[in-house]
């Protein structure tokens, strides 16, 4: 499915950008891209940090979850984070999460 993706032109694989924008995310370098969707495979370490700026933490310093969605912020889903975080639970939240994110953008879901 990656290949596919990559060949039709709905994925393609960036360096990793020094931060997160209103409207995409930049390198320090000057480039910026524009972005609807981020996709950040972490390999299921609750390596957050990164985020910050986003403020998804609550007072106690955990990220409130709705489903894969952060309660802060629609934007943002985190699978494989919290109750998501096992195989099994990654791969129905994972489609969960395409389904939510595909509904938020006004696109129907795309079939597997």
């Amino acid at each position: 499915r990656t290949r596919r993706a990559r060949g039709g032109g709905v994925l393609e694989r960036l360096p990793m950008f020094d931060r997160v924008t209103e409207t995409g995310v930049a390198w320090d370098d000057g480039r910026v891209v524009e972005a609807d969707v981020i996709l950040w495979a972490t390999g299921f370490r609750a390596a957050v940090d990164h985020l910050a700026p986003l403020r998804l933490r609550e007072p106690g310093g955990g990220i409130r979850m709705d489903g894969t969605r952060t309660v802060r912020d629609e934007r943002v889903h985190l699978v494989g984070y919290g109750p998501s975080a096992s195989t099994i639970g990654a791969n129905r939240a994972g489609r969960a999460a395409v389904r939510d994110v595909m509904r938020l953008l006004g696109r129907a879901p795309v079939a597997a």
